[in-house]
């Protein structure tokens, strides 16, 4: 059969899955578990307010792949440091515990020693301390290890700040989704609407460009736009559009792989 007549079928059914055993890399100096490489990951970053989980999700969702939600693990992670009552000033006590106890996300969902947490972990008070986890070094290494663990005989869309360039920098396709500060405002400003005591505009709007500057600059896990992504501005498209893109590419790419 010709490549031409194979791709109609290959559109038509979840992209094959070709594993490949793990390598060691080290991350911040501590060793870690690596693909070799990673044909059934696809990777989307970008900055806050751009649309990353909701795309990830859909993407997954037409690829009939698995979302793996990284945030989530590290929300897991702060959620863990407040029913311990750690000394938040003091990193090794919260890596301590998270090296104490399973975080996993699977099936959408984000579950701690097997108990389902994603609604707890969504609650103002986790949101507060969920910074002392991703800037932790260790722990940032622990869920870049786990992680990578995740993805072992699955396939996976993940999307976070560096997901293609530490995580996964194999991966089949990788995004960087973004949109402007002002697009981005909006998008947050409409949800703000839902609440009793919204933000304004230019207050959503200061947040989005103070969080831009935070996550480029963090000495653990900046953002960073993979030189290898294919680089999505969402600025005037629907989530439909952006994931009908990215689902071309994948499939595309997955076809070269194939052949």
């Amino acid at each position: 059969m010709s490549q031409l007549r194979l791709l109609p079928i290959l559109m038509s059914y979840p992209i094959l899955t070709r594993y490949q055993p793990a390598k060691d890399s080290f991350f911040f100096g501590i060793k870690l578990n690596v693909m070799s490489t990673n044909d059934t990951i696809v990777t989307i970053d970008g900055p806050a307010g751009a649309g990353k989980s909701t795309v990830a999700r859909r993407l997954a969702q037409r690829l009939n792949w698995e979302y793996l939600d990284t945030g989530g693990m590290y929300r897991a992670a702060a959620l863990l440091g407040l029913r311990n009552g750690v000394n938040w000033n003091i990193p090794a006590e919260l890596t301590q515990v998270v090296r104490q106890h399973s975080i996993e996300g699977r099936d959408h969902r984000t579950f701690l020693d097997n108990e389902d947490v994603s609604e707890e972990i969504r609650t103002p008070q986790v949101t507060q301390f969920t910074r002392f986890s991703a800037d932790n070094q260790d722990i940032r290494a622990i869920m870049v290890d786990l992680q990578r663990k995740s993805a072992q005989d699955r396939s996976l869309v993940t999307e976070g700040r560096d997901q293609g360039s530490v995580v996964f920098p194999n991966a089949l396709c990788k995004f960087y989704l973004t949109a402007s500060p002002e697009v981005r405002a909006q998008r947050r400003f409409a949800e703000e609407q839902r609440k009793s005591h919204p933000d304004s505009y230019e207050e959503v709007l200061r947040k989005i460009n103070y969080r831009d500057e935070q996550d480029r600059t963090r000495p653990v896990g900046p953002l960073v736009e993979p030189a290898d992504a294919i680089r999505i501005d969402s600025d005037g498209k629907s989530i439909d559009e952006v994931v009908s893109e990215m689902e071309r590419h994948v499939r595309r790419r997955s076809q070269e792989t194939l052949s």
